[in-house]
């Protein structure tokens, strides 16, 4: 007990190494992630203005429901899967 195993010696090696040799990348990395967090926030402000702003939706609209039968235009020629049509 009164000796200090090697993962004691790795722990204050870590810690020497932030307080002396890495303070400078860490707080970069904080600040990034600052930066990230801010930018996201403002998107997300963003996107509730345009959704209260009553614009169009420019997203493609969703499939209709499986069930639905369409009427083909006079000017559209069906083809069935897998034929070949030139015209």
């Amino acid at each position: 007990m009164g000796s200090l195993s090697i993962w004691h010696w790795l722990i204050v090696l870590a810690v020497v190494v932030v307080v002396f040799g890495g303070g400078g990348k860490i707080s970069g990395l904080m600040g990034d992630f600052a930066r990230g967090i801010k930018s996201f926030k403002k998107n997300l402000e963003d996107d509730e203005s345009m959704e209260q702003s009553g614009k169009p939706d420019s997203r493609i609209p969703a499939p209709p429901p499986a069930g639905t039968t369409f009427t083909a235009d006079s000017n559209v020629t069906s083809r069935t899967p897998g034929s070949t049509h030139s015209s």
